[in-house]
């Protein structure tokens, strides 16, 4: 994506507290997120890294506070999760996957330009795994499934939820491009982490009690 290629929309989090289970997980968090920068979430496990991600999605409501995302058209998808879970259904090819996701979002209109799996697979590295089903992809080849389904439908905003899972140092890296790409055109990631991520953030929101 060239700069400057996505609408400026900005994150806004205010005093906010998520409950998990019942079980508050963190409170009194504020932070701000612009086009362009990249936000790390890092803190122990169960500190609610995961919960933060997903809040910020609209999958859950926060106990107290406000996630405000600003700039964005009523109606708009901004947003893509990145999750633990793989998009993928093991007796359907990547190829099928891919399609599968493509009419997902073009019934949705949200998807701003013709999807070219071969291109996509490429990107992610995956050209030559397009015709075989996911269930023999191994886990690192899974995760960049899943970024190849983000190239479909190109949005501002990237929710990446240890993005660095079960990748390779080559995965990594491309990884890393991708995201500088990303953040290079105008768009906003925030990135829950327990490890260094590919590229430098430009803020750290900590949960819990990880220095």
């Amino acid at each position: 994506m060239p700069p400057g290629a996505y609408a400026a929309i900005t994150v806004a989090a205010a005093d906010l507290a998520c409950s998990r289970g019942g079980r508050l997980v963190f409170s009194g968090l504020s932070f701000r997120l612009g086009p362009g920068q990249l936000l790390a979430v890092t803190g122990p496990n169960g500190a609610g890294k995961s919960t933060l991600l997903r809040a910020i999605a609209g999958l859950l409501r926060p106990t107290a506070g406000t996630i405000h995302i600003e700039g964005q058209a009523e109606d708009a998808a901004v947003a893509h999760y990145l999750g633990h879970a793989d998009p993928l259904k093991p007796s359907m090819t990547l190829r099928e996957t891919l399609r599968f996701w493509a009419v997902v979002y073009r019934q949705q209109g949200r998807v701003a330009l013709d999807a070219d799996f071969d291109e996509c697979a490429e990107t992610v590295g995956l050209r030559h795994a397009l015709d075989l089903p996911a269930g023999v992809l191994s886990a690192g080849q899974r995760r960049r499934a899943g970024l190849a389904r983000m190239m479909l439908s190109p949005r501002p905003l990237w929710l990446l939820d240890e993005p660095t899972s079960s990748l390779d140092s080559e995965g990594e890296a491309l990884l890393g491009s991708l995201m500088q790409s990303h953040i290079s055109a105008g768009g906003l990631i925030a990135a829950a982490t327990h490890r260094d991520l590919p590229i430098r953030a430009d803020a750290k929101v900590n949960l819990g009690d990880e220095p």
